[in-house]
């Protein structure tokens, strides 16, 4: 595992902590495992072959990561329900973009 690949993971726990911490402190348990929850959308790597290729760029590429997915992904942080799990996907798709600029 490089570096790079592991300060990724990290923030992928690192940044739904921080939001949580900031935004829902009276509730940051809560927030904290729902954002967390949405690292799921991960699950559509396995599809992939090879499953992880640090050059290949998550973002349209994998089922979850899909363009118009990511839409739904904003609009479910703006319903009051859904926000935390919508968050929690919108910081997965943010931080894996980033990955594809790199």
């Amino acid at each position: 595992m490089t570096f790079a690949f592991a300060f990724h993971l990290f923030l992928h726990a690192a940044v739904p902590a921080i939001v949580a911490g900031l935004f829902f402190r009276p509730d940051f348990w809560r927030a904290f495992l729902l954002m967390m929850a949405s690292m799921l959308i991960d699950v559509d790597h396995a599809l992939a072959d090879p499953v992880i290729d640090p050059d290949r760029c998550s973002v349209g590429y994998h089922l979850l990561h899909n363009y118009w997915l990511i839409l739904l992904y904003l609009v479910l942080a703006l319903i009051p329900k859904t926000r935390l799990i919508g968050l929690g996907l919108v910081i997965h798709i943010a931080l894996d973009w980033l990955e594809c600029i790199r």
